[in-house]
């Protein structure tokens, strides 16, 4: 049985150079979910990329025709173009290294391609208001992509307090609440009530109203990590971290 065609829309992940003219294409799309392509002809045979290779940035949001066949790891991708050209995600280098943060932790939770179409459309929200956040939001969101992220894979923390107090944000049993847990992996005061603020934002325009400083920002980014190398199986440390935990900073 041949391939056959569909549109797509996709969120380019990661980009390898293949022979002298082609790549090969990780994208998250919203029809199958995580997918391999080979494209032809978009680099020039002196190594350089033409302006079509520019569409395959990490992060960028495209429209596709694709030939796809179930089972197949490398398909071909006959048409492509922008399905949105930012503004600022490629020229401004926090928005940038925060895009790069969203694209890789999605990456690493991704293990099987099969479609999600609410995760894809959760990544591609993110990325839209990122391009247009002020940057207040921009410092925050890569915490709410995280935070929110961990409900597509089945290991978002649970929010239990029932009175005021200070807050505990369990990392091994996945619980903020108003009793500490009997082990030390825990957060507690300020770092849990951010996680719980941020939990319970429905919207990264919401932002704006989470205050902490540039600090507790980096470190509540390494507690994520953790988190995620704790719940999500064969997860890896995240390359992107201190490059955006230094922009941040």
């Amino acid at each position: 049985m041949s391939a056959k065609l569909f549109k797509t829309k996709g969120i380019v992940l990661r980009t390898v150079k293949y022979g002298e003219t082609s790549l090969i294409v990780t994208i998250y799309t919203e029809l199958f979910g995580l997918q391999s392509y080979l494209v032809n002809g978009v680099r020039t045979a002196t190594g350089r990329s033409s302006g079509k290779a520019n569409l395959f940035q990490p992060a960028a949001l495209l429209d596709l025709v694709v030939y796809h066949k179930d089972g197949r790891l490398l398909n071909r991708i006959r048409e492509f173009q922008w399905g949105h050209l930012y503004e600022q995600i490629f020229q401004d280098v926090t928005k940038n290294a925060v895009a790069l943060f969203i694209v890789e932790l999605l990456t690493h939770c991704l293990k099987q391609p099969e479609e999600n179409q609410p995760l894809f459309q959760f990544t591609e929200d993110c990325l839209l208001h990122l391009d247009q956040a002020a940057p207040t939001i921009t410092a925050n969101l890569s915490l709410f992509f995280a935070l929110h992220l961990t409900h597509f894979f089945g290991v978002s923390p649970r929010i239990v307090h029932t009175k005021e107090g200070s807050l505990y944000f369990d990392l091994v049993d996945s619980v903020i609440a108003n009793t500490p847990p009997l082990h030390e992996n825990y957060l507690e005061g300020k770092k849990a009530s951010c996680c719980a603020e941020l939990l319970k934002s429905r919207q990264p325009s919401e932002l704006d109203e989470i205050k902490m400083n540039q600090e507790m920002r980096r470190q509540l980014l390494q507690h994520m990590e953790y988190y995620f190398l704790q719940h999500v199986q064969e997860f890896r440390p995240l390359k992107s971290l201190p490059v955006l935990s230094a922009v941040l900073h």
